[in-house]
């Protein structure tokens, strides 16, 4: 019996030694571990830990641009091709001759198309909170354009101004709901192209780590594995429409990729962790998710922004504001303004004096798109310090097995 309580005595004074190793609590139950490090992981942002959040930040930018620096070194010879390019295209561009015109068209629409791709990858690449880059930037552009192009009765505005600033054309055209399509066609296709090549990451990491068998430090993939092993026992609504969308991509291939990616669809991000994960071709996920955010989705969008903004709908919309008790006439006042100082611009001629000084709704509205990027900002530096964080505890766990 004494031998017997020795012994049990014996792991128990064990299991208290790892717990208090050093002073700390190294041999915690998994599930606590995982709960402690989740409130460590979410109390590392900018407005809790200020100099900590950027002291991290700046360790894991340094990292994240050692490694690209070191990816580049081992692929000098595509880099040394590509930089001849660019100056034998700089010698081209700088050179006068009749080629110039040519020139600067290409030079016009590389730099549009660019800022459309840019922005439609900062929507969904996953930096941070991600930056809604359809409500700031394409929705109010198409929305601007729709309203130009009733208000002129064409879309063949003078080049330049546009597309920094719509001015009405001298003349007259035909004006369709087709016409306006055509002309926001190339941006709002390449927003979604950019949208098409931020879902990339999420593919390419699941894919690496099903092939090496790691399991990767990330949120998101552990989710994702989670809700693999509970596939039968989903209950929540959120969790059976994830697990639709798995079994749909899982089963129908590039046809249920499409699908997905051709409807607005906050459970797309999945898609990219389930194709990586069951390691479907590239092309079959890039393709569908490509033809289906930059063909089929954006075209939605931009009927529904159209028809929208269309003219008779927005007549309607500001008398129903008028409608409203008590506040209607107060609210319905600066909507009016700010319709007719548009108009007002998109009839002004240079030499004809400045059109009128914007109101309070642009302003109100330029203030909410410095805040949305000020936010996206800061959302970055907080995943990025959150980064080094986990290698941080990573190499630290990875440190104490070796021991």
């Amino acid at each position: 019996m004494a031998e017997c309580g020795a012994e049990s005595e014996q792991p128990q004074r064990r299991l208290g030694d790892k717990k208090h190793k050093n002073g700390e609590l190294t041999d915690l139950p998994e599930e606590e571990k995982k709960q402690r490090d989740r409130e460590d992981h979410e109390s590392l942002v900018l407005w809790k830990k200020p100099l900590l959040t950027l002291y991290y930040f700046s360790l894991e930018l340094f990292i994240t641009l050692k490694g690209w620096m070191w990816r580049l070194w081992h692929q000098r010879q595509t880099v040394f091709g590509l930089v001849m390019l660019l100056i034998l295209l700089s010698i081209a561009y700088h050179i006068e001759g009749p080629h110039q015109k040519y020139v600067r068209y290409m030079e016009k629409k590389t730099l549009w198309c660019a800022y459309w791709v840019g922005l439609g990858i900062l929507s969904s690449v996953g930096l941070g909170t991600g930056l809604h880059t359809f409500l700031l930037y394409l929705g109010p552009h198409i929305a601007a354009v729709t309203l130009a192009a009733y208000e002129c009765g064409s879309v063949e505005f003078p080049e330049p101004p546009y597309p920094d600033q719509i001015v009405c054309p001298q003349q007259e055209g035909s004006i369709s709901l087709w016409t306006i399509i055509s002309k926001v066609r190339l941006e709002a296709c390449m927003w979604g192209a950019g949208t098409a090549i931020g879902e990339l990451p999420p593919y390419f990491m699941a894919r690496a780590a099903r092939l090496s068998g790691a399991d990767p430090d990330d949120e998101d993939y552990q989710k994702f594995e989670e809700m693999l092993d509970q596939t039968e026992s989903a209950q929540d609504f959120g969790s059976r429409a994830k697990v639709a969308v798995q079994k749909l991509i899982q089963k129908v291939g590039f046809f249920g990729i499409l699908a997905c990616a051709s409807i607005p669809n906050p459970l797309f991000d999945l898609a990219g962790l389930t194709c990586g994960h069951f390691l479907v071709p590239f092309w079959t996920f890039f393709g569908a998710t490509l033809i289906g955010k930059a063909v089929i989705k954006m075209h939605i969008q931009k009927l529904f922004v159209i028809i929208t903004f269309s003219k008779h709908i927005v007549e309607q919309m500001v008398s129903l504001i008028g409608a409203v008790p008590l506040l209607g006439a107060a609210l319905q006042k600066p909507f009016r303004e700010y319709l007719e100082a548009q108009k007002a611009k998109l009839h002004h001629v240079t030499g004809e004096g400045t059109p009128a000084e914007e109101n309070w709704l642009s302003w109100l509205f330029e203030k909410v798109v410095v805040i949305m990027v000020c936010f996206f900002v800061c959302s970055i530096v907080n995943s990025m310090a959150q980064s080094y964080a986990k290698r941080k505890r990573h190499d630290k766990s990875s440190d104490s097995k070796t021991e």
